[in-house]
């Protein structure tokens, strides 16, 4: 009998849902304060999981959820460039 692999859970910022870590995207706040999408998620820094949801985007744009998360004022590019990943 082979062991099953464990999958990596992450919890989204805006629903508080753990899912695995490949259905989340990884948004990242550095030393210098820049916030940016990290389609990696193995960039240096405050580290973040949303669920790649327009939905969830539209939610955490309206409560300001990145705001409160990385204590810094979020560029609306981002949400932008949230909303053309949620299209594809």
């Amino acid at each position: 009998m082979s062991k099953q692999r464990k999958i990596p859970q992450r919890k989204c910022i805006v629903t508080n849902e753990l899912k695995p870590k490949k259905e989340m995207l990884r948004i990242v706040r550095n030393k210098e304060g820049e916030v940016f999408i990290d389609p990696t998620g193995k960039q240096n820094g405050r580290g973040a999981y949303i669920s790649i949801d327009k939905d969830v985007f539209e939610q955490a744009e309206q409560q300001k959820v990145l705001e409160k998360v990385f204590q810094v004022k979020i560029d609306p590019s981002l949400y932008s460039d949230l909303k053309k990943i949620a299209g594809e």
